[in-house]
């Protein structure tokens, strides 16, 4: 019998539909394993335990409202929730309780989700660390911005939490913590009531520990009311990107023995993309430095250091800057076409390495910058390690609107890697 913190979203959300698991049995067990492992772990800003369980209870007594009725999940604390605060990772915002909940936490209510709380941020969710550690070695980062949601599912505090990702903030921390990460394409998921960082980019996505739950809450978040479809590609590429030189030498060797042994068909990408990095840099500076400006007028001696240098580079790019960034972004997406024309979707390098030592950065999104600007759906799928024994995640990515490819793609690479 598996324990119940140890479930997936979609298992327990079954055993709870069918009668053999109580909602507050499982939340109780999701708050003992936090209360025993996060004062070291710090993966969650606030949690209210007397109301996670009253809600519990509350789904118990009734008929099931919907995909996840009864099931534990955690917040990011970059998304709006009316009955815990959101702090958005800095202490400019400490104590701040939003008038209402984020068009994403209400659909999560109505499918019947128990909020058990808001898990750190990165602040602002741009590049200064909370105090969260990775689970599999509290030396090295968890990754960022969404580090408390994927260091929670890692450690299996919550079955499923989410996150949002302007550069890398879902895939990277997917990747470090060893879980299953979820960029859906650009717009599918509502951000209303989400703080803006770069609104041209900002993503919201759920991470959890299978492909299944990712479908599954994309579905209720989107509000569709069942899950993503999950369609299974006929061939898989592997693109090395214009990147490909600054990841470690070990992840090269790991990713090319993969595409090796998967006989996934090596595409290459069309010269503009060379440009997309920079550009995804100038597009999400820009805009940073616009939708936090009023936080700079009137609070920076409270902002870091390293949140300034963001807001300085950003000041000094133009709109015409950031405009010259999104009509690339268009121009590949055209070519995206081309690069798709004979595989369904990529395999595509996610991070440098493992999670590096120390806490005081949280990586570099460098493989994820092109993919967030592109729009296209990203799934991370754990399952390479790396030369420390740590995880070494991977991503897939489809063309924009082709989310099930992707998540068919993922599914697949998943199966391929548990049975290496």
């Amino acid at each position: 019998m598996v324990d119940p913190h140890a479930l997936t979203a979609t298992e327990a959300a079954a055993r709870i539909r069918a009668g053999k698991l109580a909602s507050e049995t499982l939340v109780q067990a999701c708050l003992e394993r936090i209360a025993d492992r996060d004062p070291a772990l710090r993966a969650w800003a606030h949690t209210d335990p007397d109301r996670a369980l009253a809600e519990a209870r509350a789904r118990d007594a009734e008929e099931p409202r919907g995909p996840l009725h009864g099931v534990p999940v955690g917040v990011k604390d970059l998304i709006d929730t009316a009955d815990l605060p959101t702090e958005y990772g800095t202490p400019v915002y400490a104590g701040h309780r939003p008038a209402r909940d984020a068009v994403s936490v209400a659909r999560l209510r109505e499918a019947g989700a128990v909020i058990l709380g808001k898990t750190v941020t990165t602040e602002f969710a741009l590049f200064h660390p909370g105090p969260t550690r990775n689970p599999h070695d509290p030396a090295r980062t968890p990754g960022g911005s969404s580090s408390g949601s994927a260091a929670a599912v890692a450690d299996r505090h919550v079955p499923v939490a989410f996150g949002t990702q302007t550069a890398g903030s879902i895939a990277r921390p997917a990747a470090f913590c060893g879980v299953w990460g979820f960029k859906p394409t650009f717009g599918r998921l509502s951000t209303t009531g989400i703080k803006p960082i770069a609104p041209s980019l900002d993503t919201l996505g759920p991470l959890a520990r299978g492909v299944d739950d990712l479908a599954l809450c994309a579905g209720v978040l989107a509000g569709d009311g069942a899950a993503w479809p999950v369609t299974e590609p006929a061939r898989i590429g592997f693109a090395r990107t214009y990147e490909w030189e600054q990841a470690a030498e070990s992840t090269r060797a790991a990713l090319d023995g993969l595409a090796t042994d998967l006989a996934l068909v090596t595409v290459d990408l069309p010269e503009p993309f060379a440009g997309l990095v920079a550009a995804q840099r100038r597009v999400m500076h820009r805009e940073a430095a616009v939708h936090l400006a009023a936080e700079r007028r009137e609070h920076e001696a409270r902002l870091s250091p390293r949140l300034l240098e963001v807001l300085d580079e950003g000041a000094a790019l133009s709109d015409r800057d950031r405009d010259d960034g999104l009509d690339l972004a268009r121009r590949c997406r055209d070519l995206l076409a081309d690069v798709l024309a004979d595989v369904d979707a990529l395999v595509v390098p996610s991070v440098a390495g493992e999670a590096p030592p120390g806490l005081d950065a949280t990586g570099d999104p460098l493989f994820c910058r092109a993919w967030t600007l592109l729009g296209t759906p990203a799934v991370e799928v754990p399952g390479l390690v790396g030369p420390a024994g740590l995880p070494l995640g991977v991503q897939v990515v489809a063309a924009p609107g082709r989310d099930d490819l992707a998540l068919g793609a993922a599914r697949w690479l998943g199966q391929a890697l548990a049975s290496r």
